[in-house]
């Protein structure tokens, strides 16, 4: 039996006979892995993630999620089993931080007494004071604001989590810090993640393994190790350009 909980069958997604933003991609994603999608702006890496969660439609091929094609679950079932955190966060602004993480357990019928454990549950899991929960999100930094938006995704316990970029929009300092901390809270958690970076560095740390996409189409599939050791193709040139640059930082 299949450990994939995310599988895609030769999928493609095209705007238009001329614009085709994922070519013929196969890919599966196991059970408890962080699987990250590198690539550069425009290698269909958001679009991928996007047709896991139907906020895109396959143009050919097939997207199935827990061993069930994508299009059988129904868009609102299917969402709510995933958790999805992107780099902007959306937080709803009228709303305090506890009433956006217990939003959607609000929606699925949870009692208020159920709800608040929770908000507190996870606010002290990702690190904030409980006295945040009041807040609004103008009065968050962008690092609280993200810790946030991981909580609101966990908050009804999907086993499925696609993060876009989620600390992309942070200043390195805060970045490294939150990438630490999201390791160690997948390590706690064990939940199946779909990571989209185009940052080799973020991909190396925290990815089980790294789908690497060019122009829409699949690269390779490799450990942190594999890429690492890459001796030709595209992993090949992304590690020299990172050493390249570590040396430029180092002189």
């Amino acid at each position: 039996m299949s450990d994939a909980v995310i599988e895609l069958r030769n999928v493609f997604y095209a705007l238009d006979s001329r614009r085709v933003l994922v070519r013929d991609l196969t890919l599966d994603v196991r059970r408890g892995e962080t699987l990250v999608l590198l690539g550069r702006s425009g290698s269909g890496k958001t679009t991928t993630l996007k047709l896991v969660n139907r906020l895109l439609e396959p143009t050919a091929g097939e997207v199935r999620v827990e061993g069930r094609a994508a299009r059988d679950w129904g868009p609102i079932r299917l969402r709510r089993h995933i958790g999805y955190v992107i780099q902007e966060v959306g937080l709803f602004p009228h709303f305090t931080v506890e009433r956006n993480i217990g939003l959607v357990p609000a929606v699925e019928g949870w009692t208020p007494a159920r709800i608040d454990a929770r908000v507190r549950e996870l606010l002290e899991l990702v690190g904030l004071d409980l006295a945040w929960g009041s807040r609004y999100p103008r009065e968050l930094s962008g690092g609280q604001r993200q810790r946030v938006g991981v909580a609101r995704a966990l908050a009804a316990d999907p086993p499925i989590l696609l993060m876009d970029e989620p600390f992309g929009a942070l200043d390195p300092l805060t970045r490294a810090d939150l990438q630490r901390e999201f390791r160690a809270l997948q390590q706690r958690l064990g939940k199946t993640i779909v990571f989209v970076t185009h940052d080799l560095r973020e991909a190396l740390l925290l990815g089980t393994r790294i789908a690497l996409l060019e122009a829409g189409r699949l690269e390779g599939v490799y450990t942190p190790a594999e890429f690492l050791n890459a001796r030709q193709g595209l992993a090949a040139d992304y590690v020299a350009a990172l050493r390249t640059a570590e040396k430029t930082t180092s002189s």
